[in-house]
């Protein structure tokens, strides 16, 4: 049974990796990876499908030019993003039509229609998933800040069911037209 139990595990760890993502202050007790260079490796392993959330998106030129190169290889580019207080949203900037412009190749969705109990909701989430194999779930914004000077975390998943889950779950918001294309 204990070598039984052993192949399982080992099996499963080949399956999945989960990495601590950290930007922000650093102690020497534990090794984490900056959240640029998460996002960017994410954006990086796409070769068909990549799907983004962010509440803001500005001042990341690092992320523009890894999303341009993306679409460049032929990667379908999916964003979700809040709109700004002119579209009906909550932030004062224009984070769509600025994405819009400087990732022209990628779809942009925003959620407009909020049923109750979801009325004054706001698109907080922030993950990024590529072909449903790898997810990143953070804390940070598509900020210079957040990948920078920010105190923000997450975590990086290769592998096992939670990329397909998330990469299912957003598709289906698009699908079921809980969130519509701009």
């Amino acid at each position: 049974m204990l070598i039984a139990a052993g192949h399982v595990i080992a099996k499963s760890n080949g399956q999945q990796s989960t990495e601590l993502v950290w930007t922000g202050p650093t102690t020497p007790f534990v090794s984490t990876r900056r959240t640029e260079q998460a996002l960017l490796q994410v954006i990086n392993a796409a070769e068909r499908t990549l799907f983004i959330t962010s509440f803001v998106a500005y001042d990341v030129s690092s992320v523009v030019n890894a999303l341009n190169a993306a679409s460049d290889r032929g990667v379908a580019i999916s964003m979700l993003l809040e709109l700004s207080q002119e579209e009906g949203g909550s932030i004062t900037m224009d984070a769509i039509g600025k994405m819009s412009t400087l990732v022209p190749a990628s779809t942009l969705y925003a959620w407009r229609d909020k049923a109750d109990p979801f009325t004054d909701g706001r698109v907080h989430a922030k993950v990024a998933v590529a072909d449903s194999k790898v997810c990143f779930i953070t804390s940070a914004n598509l900020t210079g800040y957040a990948m920078e000077k920010n105190m923000e975390a997450g975590v990086l998943i290769t592998g096992g069911h939670i990329p397909k889950l998330l990469a299912a779950h957003l598709r289906s918001l698009v699908d079921t037209k809980l969130v519509s294309q701009v």
